[in-house]
């Protein structure tokens, strides 16, 4: 599909062919639509109907497939058919075209032969027609030509069909997991209540029970049968049975298939209810949440995540965004009196004839909100339309001329409006606006509607689509309306994709089934188009399902149920979330908005410095402070009183400066310190009126230095050689990123050579945009310090403002105005209501338990109390019944009293401690208070009143009804679920855009219902009597008593009867008589309930063509109006978490930091050393083909399930004998690994733990079946092997990423599930009191009632599911003359129709299109979090599991910590995108080592601190972190490049230091043995004899007592030294010193002037300052400064002497 079309290549030669004409393609793309009407009128039924049809179509086809032919032929001609550059027969869409041809020919032949009859009318060979209708795609294949290359989009279509696919794959898991689930919990579903005596073979009508009941044959463990009847295997054939049911594996995957679409499940429920004890319904409960709520909207988010993906792709396609245009000629920019503002410029706007106070008029305001006024008045006097079905025909007539009068007065009202716009802004300005041209749309169609002729028919459409225009009376609707709908191109593209589908989709279908005649559901088009259309909506989809089943045969229903089930995945999943994901994108900001908006949500956060209003009263009454008198302080005149905050201050100054003066005890210091505190004291009081002031450091001073010592250090490194870089053939992603921020720093403070040249290799590397390299981080530092600025101004004047109210005010934060601050009684309260459990250790236990202490600290210990005493309080609430209430229960009154007593205490306590309304923590300071207060006084006024008489619909009855309110207090109690109210109250305003467009849209149709279908839907309950005059006396109807295809279903002759009267009645659960039961029914509709009913009771009584209005309604409200809640939910769940305006770099690091916080350490021991048996079995046991082969043996011991293991079944021996060779090979696969890895490295992987576990109970299991072999060690070997199946997610790595985000998204939603049960539970409690006694109707039964809460809770969710509650509804909404009134609520069997309607409608609002939704958006979050691809994503799962592997092999012992020094090894060992070339990047090891150390203190180091540190420096922070985190980040990297500069500069620096002092110390050593030397030299000279040295002197310098002169004269004397004059020559000497040197194994080393040191053969080693040195002999210099200097030193030697 993403191939360009053929026929347009064609085009870009010069010589264009007549087959790639404009003309010819677009004659033949109308020709593919004629070809789909042929084949959608090309049935039997349809030529019995209309049989000139049948010729029709025909020679169509015959005139089609020619046309269709010879353009083939002619591809073939110009092309090649084989050969050539563009081959016909090579081409995917030219193959296509050939295939359609083909089946053209084919229709034809055979309607060649059913014209001569030679086939029959009815026959299967009309199959061959079926895929005729695919022929539509050359219609619009004409839009998928893109604008991407090729390979791009084939990317795309890759990765979103394999995520598709394994999103399936993961749902065939699920569906298997709870298919054998099923199988093994109930098995064949087969016994019925029947008459006594009834054989099991002949079963009828006339036996079973009313309605057909199924049962159980055990006493206890179902329903049991009433007298008169009992429980029997009837022995039906599995084609009379039903293909629902839970037999054998396939009709059980295919049942549960069903019930996760949540249509028909609990209709299952209640069937094995009945045939097994009933706490097994907790399987379809879970099975609806796991499946129904968490994995199929799995699908969304692949939709989702790929609908991002192709935006971003397709970004110049959809790149318009804006708001709407509504006003004419261009803007420009003027100064107003409150700024620059855009003003229209009127002058350019096209003007009309009329004047210019006609011009003026238009432009008024007072002209628009007049015509606002008139459109709201027509709306309502539409509304007061009503018809009444007992009133006089007459009456109504002239009422309804009446209201044709006023139509016609509004109708020439409109037109006048219209008239004059045009006279004002002339046509053609009239014709620019889209305003406009709706209006004259309007204008134009409700003219011709006020014409007798046309009056109440379709064109009613135009007057009351009039009450659109009032949403241009509020701004913000209309420009969320333009957000949605203004974008047209993708809905319409999608609506348009849709409908194409559904056409499609339902010819084929027509042609597959068109053969079967009792099939009455394909038997034409419209009626195809119309069970599709049902399938699309998942509205009663099973049934028709179902029948098709049935009427193929038992041969041919499981190729039946696979078509159904993949029409029905396409298109009420994976369409229904493309609906879902465009909303989201028309929701979604664009990226450069989004960080506007993330400064403007930053600049509103936490600037408000007002008090409530509630402390603001204190500012209205006049300062009295609170004055002493001092006591204590000598004088002579009596003192005045002082403010007690004056001497709390002066005293805590005092206290202050005493405590610093005994820690400094210098006069300077004290008086610096007195100055200090001075100043302190003075501005204790003072109100910051000025920002405080920001460091006085220049931070980019700071840093162009730190950059400058680097460029410098790294050039003297590269010129001393101390480092050698060598090019790298594949660069790291940390070197990559680590050059780019070089490079980013060298653009902002280097010079334009510098920037230049880092600008050029940006370019090369990481490909950025040159503008935004320009990042000015000052700017944006600044901003953000003047925000935090902003926010401790704003709480310190709180703080302030607080302070001089309770410093003027006695009164203020005086709990009860007489307990002060300082009172005990309060303080005590105080420290019993915040008392709340804390560690101050961290806890070093596992995960669990520290999250267990983190759990118990989430609250204070009183909050835990009362949670814990209302959860037992709710749970005795829910053993209240109509029969056992609280006015005759003394247990339910002792735990009345409980809570009540408890409540009191808490309440005293909070309000003794912190105040109840007039102090800053007052209890009532917000809604939760005031709940709680209320749900205080409903229960305390009904344990003092305890009614004994409570009549319906009294206050009594209200009160019981506000007290099951008491769940919801938790929500009070829990700050999470605190928080998530808090988070669905913040998205009111969007929520109620929506619910008004949807009021809007009801209205527009319910409005065209009320004139079309008022009256006309009434109807006689006798199907045969169709006047209303005949509609009288009594007739016998038939009763419904089962589906099942017991006898002659069809023929009521057969059925039980029972004799009734002739009533004409509308419809019992809607009509369009008046515009409020018109909305009603439009809402039910619009939750995909009952609409069936209206539609065919419309088409039945109104006409077949009234069908279309219900259609439009459904498609309209259902695919648009509720996924709009879908998104509008999801996009104010994204904006509270934070993640709405993050850009999507910055959404990829936020999932990659929660991805890598739970990425844990390989938990797999390394290979064991050595080829013996252990590293045999490593390498077996971790070899890829011995994991697929355990995989392959857990399905095959799973298939084992596929029937149920009975006891005394035939095929259970063999099965759990079989298990037990499965067993056997498992228990085979973990000793091989304990061998291969040892018991302590098997043990450290917890799916290795898992296995043993599973394994252990297997062996377990065998023991059993060879010693019971009964029912217990069946269920035993059922359990094993269902607990062994869950490990085949950890065997595919796709399976287990979808696992777990469909766990982490449960465990995330906790607390909205929770919330959602508590609600639930409240509902219920309020049901009992309301419905609890109301008598069973069509749907209200012994399975859904309120009589007790569990059975109220069970209706309830299945009301979630949409399962039929508006028939429930109005089961409880039945009245006088149909129920009894009683003279208490338990008494009556009535219902109310008032509550009735509020309590299921808010019920369903609240829960259905809101909570739900959260679900969903909570698993689009966590879904990018594990699914990203490996493009996507910042760093891969290859990357992390590189680093995994890493870890594990340096971590040998497996504890998650390393120290630093260790940690070195892994960043050196680390290979791919993560590695660290120490030869080019030695500088990034040297920051990320001292980031270690810096941050950690030394200590050790986690697995996870090492691998956020690698993110953070594998990405490119100044896109992916927000402003305050790149700050932080790049504040913290500037750190350690200035501290490992300072360290790198600082080494140097030693070394350079220990050079020269090593060079100045050798040259001294030279200068002193010269001197030496020539010492002894002139010694000699003026004594000849020089003594021998004594081997007392040898012995010193052998023990290195001697210093280097006395050891360089001994050396000479030891030598038989002579004076140097009388010495052999130099040259004779150098000889003599290199020998020696060779032989001793040393080296001479040259000096300047040609000379060479001489190193002593017999020195011993010379301290020269702490480090060892070797000294050398300094050479002779002949020169006259030595001599000279010489001589001055002999002389001044011999003078001193």
């Amino acid at each position: 599909m993403a191939d360009f079309r053929p026929d347009e290549n064609l085009t870009n030669g010069v010589d264009v062919q007549w087959v790639s004409k404009p003309w010819v393609r677009n004659l033949l793309r109308g020709c593919a639509l004629l070809s789909v009407a042929s084949v959608s009128m090309n049935t039997p039924a349809t030529f019995q109907q209309l049989p000139q049809l049948c010729f029709l179509t025909f020679v169509l086809d015959i005139v089609l497939t020619l046309l269709y032919t010879t353009e083939m032929m002619g591809k073939m001609h110009f092309r090649g058919v084989l050969k050539g550059d563009n081959p016909y027969l090579r081409d995917h869409w030219c193959l296509f075209d050939a295939t359609m041809v083909l089946c053209l020919w084919v229709s034809v032949v055979l309607q060649v032969f059913e014209l001569s009859g030679y086939v029959e009318e009815f026959t299967p060979l009309s199959i061959l027609r079926c895929p005729r209708p695919l022929i539509m795609i050359r219609t619009f294949r004409i839009y998928l030509k893109f604008q991407l290359p090729r390979a791009r989009i084939t990317t795309i279509v890759k990765k979103s069909s394999g995520q598709i696919w394994s999103v399936s794959i993961f749902l065939l898991f699920f569906l298997s997991l709870y298919g054998i689930l099923g199988v093994q919990l109930f098995g064949e579903l087969k016994y019925h209540c029947v008459t006594n005596g009834t054989q099991p073979g002949t079963v009828t009508l006339e036996s079973l029970a009313v309605p057909d009941t199924y049962c159980s044959p055990h006493p206890g463990s179902g329903y049991s049968c009433p007298e008169g009847m009992e429980c029997v295997d009837i022995q039906l054939k599995r084609s009379q049975r039903g293909y629902s049911g839970f037999d054998e594996f396939g009709s059980s995957v295919f049942t549960v298939y069903n019930a996760a679409s949540q249509e028909g499940w609990v209709f299952i429920m209640y069937k094995t209810i009945d045939s097994f004890p009933e706490w097994r319904s907790v399987y379809f409960f879970s099975m609806i949440f796991f499946l129904a709520w968490l994995v199929k909207n799995v699908f969304i988010a692949v939709i989702v995540e790929t609908f991002a993906d192709i935006r971003v792709q397709f970004k110049e396609m959809w790149q318009f965004r804006g708001g709407p245009t509504t006003s004419s000629g261009i803007k420009i920019v003027q100064e107003q009196g409150t700024g620059w503002q855009l003003v229209a410029l009127n002058t350019r706007c096209p003007r009309g004839l009329a004047p210019q106070v006609c011009q003026y008029v238009l432009q008024s305001s007072a002209f628009h909100v007049m015509m606002m006024l008139f459109v709201l008045t027509n709306a309502v006097v539409t509304a007061t339309i009503q018809f009444d079905l007992h009133r006089d025909t007459e009456e109504y007539e002239r009422y309804r001329d009446l209201v044709y009068a006023i139509e016609v007065g509004f109708t020439v009202l409109f037109d006048l409006e219209v008239v004059f716009k045009v006279w004002c802004v002339g046509l053609h300005g009239y014709w620019k606006r889209s305003l406009h041209k709706f209006e004259l749309i309007l204008a134009i169609g409700t003219t011709l509607h006020i014409l007798p002729v046309f009056y109440c028919s379709q064109l009613t459409y135009f007057q009351v689509l009039r009450v659109v225009r009032l949403i241009k009376a509020s701004p913000s609707l209309e420009d969320f309306c333009y957000k949605i709908f203004g974008p047209g191109k993708k809905l319409g593209s999608l609506v348009l994709f849709t409908m194409s589908l559904l056409v499609v989709a339902s010819a084929v279908s027509l042609q597959l089934f068109c053969f079967i005649p009792t099939l009455k559901a394909f038997t034409t088009f419209p009626a195809a188009l119309m069970s599709m259309f049902q399938i699309l909506t998942q509205e009663g989809w099973v049934e028709v399902m179902d029948h098709t089943m049935w009427a193929v045969g038992e041969t041919y229903a499981p190729l039946v149920a696979v078509y159904f089930i993949l029409y029905h995945m396409f298109t009420a999943v994976i369409v229904v979330s493309l609906f879902v994901a465009v909303i989201l994108d028309n929701l979604e900001l664009d990226e450069d908005l989004k960080k506007l908006k993330q400064l403007k949500a930053r600049e509103e956060v936490g600037t408000k410095h007002k008090l409530p209003l509630r402390l603001r009263v204190f500012e209205k009454f006049p300062n009295k402070p609170h004055m002493i008198k001092p006591s204590k302080l000598p004088a002579d005149f009596p003192l005045p009183k002082i403010r007690e905050s004056f001497m709390k201050q002066f005293m805590e100054w005092t206290a202050t400066v005493r405590m610093l003066l005994r820690k400094r005890s210098t006069a300077q210091d004290t008086k610096a310190l007195l100055s200090q505190a001075k100043k302190d004291k003075l501005e204790h009081g003072k109100l910051l009126t000025c920002p405080v002031q920001p460091r006085t450091i220049n931070m980019r001073e700071k840093k162009e230095r730190v950059t400058e010592e680097i460029r410098k250090c790294n050039d003297i490194k590269q010129s001393s050689g101390l480092s050698v870089t060598t090019a790298s053939t594949s660069p790291s992603l940390l070197g990559i990123q680590h050059q780019i921020r070089a490079d980013r720093r060298s653009l902002r403070h280097n010079t334009n050579k510098d920037a230049k040249k880092a600008l050029e290799r940006m370019k090369d590397t990481s490909q950025d945009n040159p503008p935004t390299l320009g990042y000015r981080r000052d700017a944006k530092e600044m901003n953000i310090k003047l925000l935090h600025q902003k926010r401790q101004q704003a709480e310190l004047k709180r703080k302030v403002q607080e302070e001089e109210l309770r410093e003027n005010h006695p009164y203020f934060d005086t709990p009860l105005f007489f307990l002060s601050e300082n009172s005990k009684l309060r303080l005590i309260c105080k420290a019993i209501v915040y008392a709340r459990y804390s560690k101050a250790v961290p806890t070093k236990g596992g995960l669990l338990t520290n999250r267990i202490h983190k759990l118990l600290g989430i609250v204070p210990y009183i909050d835990w109390v009362m949670i814990i005493i209302t959860i037992l309080s709710c749970v005795s609430m829910m053993f209240e019944t109509p029969k056992q209430r609280i006015s005759n229960t003394p247990s339910l009154q002792i735990a009345e009293y409980t809570f009540v007593i408890s409540m009191s205490v808490e309440l005293s306590l909070k309000i003794l401690a912190d105040g109840m309304f007039f102090t800053p923590k007052a209890l009532i300071r917000d809604f939760g208070g005031v709940l709680d207060i209320f749900i205080y006084l409903v229960s305390l006024i009904l344990l003092c009143w305890l009614p004994t008489s409570v009549p319906p619909r009294s206050g009594a009855q209200l009160l019981l009804i506000f007290r099951c309110l008491r769940p919801v207090r938790i929500f009070r109690l829990v700050p999470h679920m605190r928080r998530v109210v808090m988070e669905l109250l913040k998205s009111w305003k969007e929520v109620a855009m929506v619910s008004i467009l949807l009021l809007v849209l009801m209205f527009v149709f319910a409005s065209f219902g009320v004139q079309l279908f008022a009256g006309k839907l009434a109807r006689c309950n006798d199907p045969k009597i169709i006047l209303k005059e005949k509609c009288v006396g009594t007739f016998w109807r038939g009763m419904h008593v089962t589906k099942l295809p017991i006898g002659q279903m069809d023929n009521h002759d057969h059925a039980p009867k029972m004799l009734v009267p002739r009533v004409w009645a509308n419809p019992r659960n809607f009509n369009f008589d008046n515009i409020a039961n018109a909305m009603l029914a439009l809402f039910e509709v619009l939750s995909l309930e009952g609409w069936l009913e209206v539609r065919d009771i419309m088409v039945k009584q109104v006409g077949p063509y009234h069908g279309i209005y219900i259609h439009v309604f459904v498609f309209l409200g259902c695919m648009i109006g509720l996924t709009l809640f879908v998104g509008v939910v999801i996009a104010n769940f994204y904006e509270n978490k934070g993640s709405a305006l993050l850009t999507v770099e910055q959404r990829r690091w936020v999932d990659l930091k929660k991805r890598l916080k739970i990425a844990q350490p390989l938990h797999l021991p390394p290979r064991p050393d050595g080829n013996g048996l252990r590293g045999k079995f490593y390498d077996i046991t971790q070899h890829a083909v011995f994991k697929r082969f355990i995989a392959l043996l857990v399905l095959a011991n799973c298939s084992l399930l596929s029937v149920k293991w009975r006891v005394n079944a035939d095929s259970t021996i063999p099965l759990a004998t079989t298990s037990v060779v499965f067993t056997t090979l498992f228990l085979l696969e973990v000793v091989m690994k304990i061998i291969a890895m040892g018991l302590p490295g098997y043990w450290q992987s917890r799916r290795n733990r898992y296995d043993m576990f599973v394994t252990t109970l297997g062996v377990v299991w065998m023991a059993m079946h060879f010693s019971l072999q009964d029912e217990y060690s069946n269920t035993m070997g059922a359990v094993v092997i269902m607990l062994r199946f869950f490990s085949i997610t950890g065997k595919h790595a796709t399976l287990k990423m979808l696992l777990l985000t469909v766990v982490v998204s449960m465990l995330k939603s906790f607390f909205i599930i929770a919330g959602m049960f508590l609600l639930m539970l409240s509902y219920s409690l309020a049901g009992v009191v309301l419905f609890g006694s109301v008598k069973y109707g069509e749907n209200l039964s012994r399975h859904a009632n309120f009589s007790t809460a569990p059975k109220a809770l069970s209706v309830l969710f299945r009301m979630i599911t949409g399962e039929d509650w508006n028939k429930i509804m109005h089961d409880c909404m039945i009245s006088p003359p149909i129920c009894t009134v009683g003279r208490n609520y338990w008494e009556t069997d009535c219902g109310n129709s008032t509550a009735a309607l509020f309590f299921f409608c808010s019920f369903y609002i609240i829960i259905a299109y809101i909570m739900l939704n959260l679900l969903v958006a909570i698993i689009l979050e966590n879904f990018s979090l594990f699914y990203s691809g490996e493009e996507d994503a910042l760093i891969s799962y290859s990357d992390l599991h590189n680093f995994q592997i890493t870890w594990s092999m340096v971590d040998i012992n497996r504890r998650g910590v390393l120290p630093v020094r260790k940690v070195k090894f892994v960043l050196r060992l680390l290979r791919g995108r993560q590695e660290v070339d120490l030869e080019k990047d030695k500088l990034l090891f040297k920051h990320m080592i001292h980031e270690l150390e810096r941050l950690h203190n030394g200590e050790d180091v986690t697995f996870h601190e090492v691998l956020i540190m690698l993110a953070y420096r594998s990405v490119d922070i100044s896109k992916c972190l927000q402003l305050e985190e790149l700050l932080a980040r790049e504040e913290l990297e500037y750190v350690i490049e200035e501290e490992v500069a300072k360290q790198t500069i600082r080494s140097w620096l030693d070394k350079c230091l220990k050079r020269s002092r090593m060079k100045a110390q050798q040259q001294s050593n030279m200068i002193t043995m010269l001197r030496a030397n020539q010492w002894e030299d002139m010694r000699a000279l003026l004594s000849p004899t020089s003594p021998v040295p004594t081997d007392l002197q040898i012995s010193r310098a052998a023990s290195e007592e001697m210093s280097p002169r006395e050891m360089d004269i001994l050396a000479r004397k030891a030598s038989g030294g002579s004076p140097l004059m009388f010495h052999e020559s130099w040259d004779d000497h150098q000889e003599g010193d290199k020998q020696r040197c060779v032989s001793q194994g040393r080296r001479l080393t040259p000096v300047s002037g040609g000379l060479v040191h001489r190193t002593s053969a017999i020195y011993p080693r010379i301290s020269l300052g702490h480090r060892p040195n070797v000294t050398r002999r300094a050479p002779f210099y002949a020169t006259s400064a030595i001599v000279s200097e010489v001589t001055d030193w002999w002389k001044n030697t011999h003078s001193q002497k």
